[in-house]
């Protein structure tokens, strides 16, 4: 019984790591550009030279 304990602090833990990480993320605007690189990709036409 005592290991159930153990293991429902250390979920705790873990979960608020990410909660936090998160709510960082969210904070710092990692999700502001919605359209990005994948998208970008498909509109880009121009072939470039590595000359």
């Amino acid at each position: 019984m005592s290991a159930l304990y153990l293991l429902v602090i250390a979920s705790i833990i873990v979960a608020s790591f990410f909660l936090f990480g998160f709510i960082w993320s969210v904070r710092s605007n990692q999700f502001e550009d919605q359209e990005g690189s994948a998208m970008r990709m498909l509109h880009d036409n121009e072939i470039q030279d590595n000359k």
